[in-house]
Order: structure tokens, then sequence, then C-alpha cells
């Protein structure tokens, strides 16, 4: 499965390869640091909390008021790695450069999330992940890197 998704201010657009869209991000509230994962009959599937900041940011997700997955950056610099821990999986997002990162299930490659910038400046992120792989929160992940890496990468 091919994803893009991209950023437009405070929430972002998921859409397929053909341009449909599939799924949105939105921030709930002015000054929260929550984000909700909408489908396009707006309805709430996951919620995206960020629990830590600056030094290692940490995050939940969040589905039916109970926490789905806890979401851990291990480095910032050296080897940046993105560490997301759920109740039967473990996801480990592992990069060399903060913009192109591997997928890693139980330590076996699945997808990827590749960083561009657009000709406005703004990123975006491709999606490639094995189909069976596939669930919905998989497009937080791509909102987990622009919050961790994405001012960094912007520069």
């Amino acid at each position: 499965m091919e994803l893009v998704v991209l950023t437009k201010g405070n929430k972002y657009v998921i859409e397929d390869q053909k341009g449909r869209l599939l799924y949105t991000v939105k921030k709930k509230g002015f000054n929260s640091t929550k984000y909700v994962l909408l489908d396009t009959s707006n309805y709430n599937l996951y919620t995206l909390l960020q629990t830590g900041e600056d030094r290692k940011p940490s995050f939940a997700i969040v589905l039916n008021d109970a926490t789905f997955m806890t979401i851990e950056c291990k480095s910032l610099f050296l080897d940046p790695t993105i560490v997301c821990n759920g109740e039967k999986t473990t996801f480990t997002l592992a990069s060399k450069d903060r913009r192109e990162f591997n997928i890693l299930l139980d330590k076996e490659k699945k997808g990827c999330i590749n960083t561009r910038t657009s000709v406005s400046g703004d990123l975006q992120y491709d999606i490639v992940i094995e189909d069976k792989i596939f669930d919905d929160y998989i497009p937080l992940f791509a909102v987990i890197i622009d919050k961790a890496f994405g001012a960094m990468n912007k520069q």
C-alpha cells in the first residue's frame, strides 16, 4: 500500500497514490497537543497525544479512551529511532538521516516512510507498507515523524 501524507498548516491530509482522500488528521483545540485521525466521513478513528517534548518526544495513540500504543523517540540525532509499543506488536521507525525511515515490525522491514519537501516548502511523507501490515493508525507514524523531526528537516 502506498500513501501520501501532506502537511497543510495544523492538519494533515492522507491520500492514496491516485490522489483520493482517505484520512485527515486535525489538531483538537487551539493550544492542544491532541490530534484526531478522521476517516472520509469525519468519524474519529484514533487520537494522537503528545506526552513529552524537546529532547525525546513521546506520544500515545488512544482508541476508545484507552491507550492503544505508546511511542517514544529513542534518539533524535545519532541513528534517529522511534519505538511504537502496542499490546501485541512493536514497530520501530529507524533512520540514518531523519528523512528516510524504515518501518520494522519485530525487527523485520515491512515498509518505509520518506520525507520530501514540496515546492511551497511544506513537508510531505510518502508511506509504503505491506498490505497485510497496514492498519488505520499507520498514517499517524508520519505525523509523529513530523512532530519529532519536521523542524529540523525544514532547515
